[in-house]
């Protein structure tokens, strides 16, 4: 007998809350797919200041065709991004994904150079070191570029699997890229494009962009989309408890999928919904605890 799905279960939920308290209260085995881009420690505040310009002819700066306009601050968007001890932070929160994820689960843990070593090791632990997957090098070509060492131009995603016997992924999903060298693979080939390998060449979120909400640190829906596509299947539940400016819902609502975003921003909860407005069956919810 198929179960049939009560209206809880066929919603998507956007949390605002302390994520951990969140999670256990979650079935085990419930979610199929797991993206997460936790705070990256970097011991410093993150912000964005949203800015847009409007024709004024007495305005601040020269745009197309000599004519004028002026520059119109809007809100600042901020989190604190510093922990004394990030690893005892995050242990009990993957801990928890851990017991959550289907039996043919995936998580993608999203960090940078400063954390992932060390999250590699506690992920080994918890998951098993035959369940990881792969590491996935997200590279972009954007920010400051100092002059004593090699810029730092990519950030880090984990993949690990509940099973390693039976986890779901399916490269037919996944769009395909153009060839580097389109001219030595031969024109069907090249037509067709390639499959993406563990190293991602993708620009971040540009500034003057439609998908741009103003979040720091918002992650382009190019990402999440071919995680999601390769990781899930439509009607599958998915979950980021980090979710901030809301990537992974609006990729997984795009595709056919449920999710569960968490967040303890307040800010990130204002961005959200604004950025699901008008979408169906997505339930807000204050966490208490």
């Amino acid at each position: 007998m198929s179960h049939k799905r009560t209206r809880a279960e066929a919603m998507s939920h956007v949390y605002l809350g302390d994520n951990l308290p969140i999670l256990k209260r979650m079935p085990s085995a419930s979610v199929s797919l797991v993206y997460t881009d936790p705070p990256f420690n970097t011991g410093r505040s993150q912000s964005r200041t949203r800015i847009r310009t409007e024709r004024d002819p007495a305005g601040d700066r020269t745009g197309f065709q000599g004519h004028r306009y002026r520059t119109v601050r809007g809100p600042t968007r901020a989190f604190a991004d510093s922990f004394d001890d990030f690893l005892a932070f995050l242990e009990p929160r993957l801990v928890e994904l851990h017991r959550l994820l289907r039996p043919n689960g995936s998580l993608y843990l999203h960090l940078d150079y400063r954390e992932v070593h060390y999250a590699k090791i506690l992920l080994d632990t918890i998951f098993g070191r035959d369940c990881f997957l792969n590491e996935i090098i997200w590279a972009y070509d954007y920010g400051a570029r100092p002059k004593r060492s090699w810029p730092a131009k990519h950030d880090n995603i984990l993949v690990y699997v509940r099973d390693p016997d039976c986890y779901y992924f399916n490269t037919d999903e996944v769009e395909r890229i153009p060839y580097m060298a389109p001219g030595l693979v031969g024109p069907e080939k090249a037509a067709r494009g390639k499959l993406p390998t563990d190293t991602w060449w993708h620009t971040i979120v540009p500034t003057n962009s439609s998908e741009r909400t103003g979040y720091p640190t918002q992650k382009p829906m190019g990402i999440v989309r071919r995680i999601v596509q390769a990781s899930s299947r439509p009607g599958d539940l998915l979950l980021d408890c980090f979710a901030g400016s809301g990537t992974l819902g609006q990729v997984a609502h795009e595709l056919g999928r449920r999710f569960v975003l968490i967040d303890n921003n307040p800010d990130a909860l204002d961005v959200m919904a604004n950025r699901f407005a008008g979408m169906d069956g997505i339930e807000f919810v204050r966490s208490r605890d």
